[in-house]
């Protein structure tokens, strides 16, 4: 009883230093400026104010900006979740020459960090003629090698009787992939569309690099230019980063159900 207490007392401690940081953000957004800068700081606001959000859309494009963050983010989530899932019904479930040595180039990928290969993805980019264009910014991020692991590593523990029973039947590969496997996995494609998501919303670099024009930035690009373009403005600043943080903040509270379980069913950690 006494170890349970203890265990229930550090995770309590521990969920108090991980979300303190972020409800002071939140109820800092409704200070006037004034306050924010005060010192000591308050931690309840003595006034309430949404100033601060009203003079973050009126001075920036933010809602421009919160639009092609949404476009970029589902598009990346819809390209992995398909195209992904496809690779890893490939490697898990289809004899073929190669499979290993492929997979391990895969694997190898992962290692390889993403600044590396942004010089050559831009110059592709460039010479399609793709640059400052939803499409620029989105192929990069529509098939993943975290992705091809995690679905191959899922569709892999799918019994091989349920496909060869399949075959035999007569089905093909697409009508096997998309009536019997995908729908099992549910889990994965649940993780792997949240982690896709968070990272595609919070992607700042390569935005940046393809997005040239201020109807083309996404939420993390605007947000930079507007603090590096005038005197700093925390209540606007930290509105911004609310506006930021708040919906992947309310997506993985509703889907973190299915985030455990995938994770706990392809090994990720």
């Amino acid at each position: 009883m006494t170890r349970r207490v203890w265990t229930y007392a550090g995770l309590a401690v521990g969920l108090v230093l991980v979300a303190f940081p972020f409800g002071w953000t939140l109820l800092a957004s409704f200070k006037p400026e004034g306050e924010i800068r005060r010192d000591p700081p308050t931690f309840l606001p003595d006034q309430w104010t949404f100033g601060n959000y009203a003079g973050l859309f009126e001075r920036t494009q933010m809602d421009q900006a919160f639009f092609n963050s949404t476009v970029v983010a589902l598009a990346a989530v819809a390209g992995n979740l398909l195209f992904c899932s496809m690779v890893g019904y490939a490697f898990a479930k289809l004899p073929f020459r190669g499979r290993n040595v492929l997979f391990g180039l895969v694997l190898v990928q992962m290692m390889v960090p993403a600044i590396v290969v942004m010089i050559p993805q831009f110059v592709l980019i460039a010479r399609f003629g793709l640059v400052n264009t939803f499409l620029g910014i989105i192929l990069p991020t529509v098939v993943t090698p975290l992705g091809i692991f995690l679905m191959r590593q899922f569709i892999a523990d799918i019994p091989d009787e349920l496909v060869h029973a399949a075959r035999v039947d007569g089905a093909r590969e697409f009508r096997i992939f998309f009536q019997i496997v995908l729908p099992l996995c549910k889990p994965a494609l649940a993780t792997l569309g949240l982690i896709t998501f968070f990272t595609s919303w919070n992607a700042f670099i390569w935005p940046a690099v393809v997005a040239q024009s201020e109807d083309m930035y996404t939420l993390p690009v605007a947000l930079a230019i507007f603090n590096s373009a005038q005197a700093t403005q925390y209540g606007l600043l930290i509105a911004g980063a609310v506006v930021v943080v708040l919906p992947i903040l309310v997506i993985f509270l509703f889907l973190q159900r299915y985030f455990v379980q995938g994770t706990t069913f392809t090994g990720l950690k």
